[in-house]
């Protein structure tokens, strides 16, 4: 049985594969410490609201 999924669904999924593959391409050429700092790191901004705003980095 196939589960239709939403298009918020589909699209969620999407990023989650986008957000895999960087991962698996930043763990080869940085290792895990700085893939798991880095996704930490944004996943902070985030939770700070400061993607997108003046006070992101540049």
């Amino acid at each position: 049985m196939q589960v239709q999924m939403t298009d918020e669904e589909r699209s969620k999924d999407e990023f989650f594969q986008r957000v895999a593959q960087l991962s698996e391409e930043m763990v080869a050429r940085h290792g895990r410490e700085f893939t798991m700092g880095t996704l930490v790191l944004a996943a902070r901004w985030i939770a700070e609201n400061r993607i997108g705003s003046e006070m992101a980095p540049s």
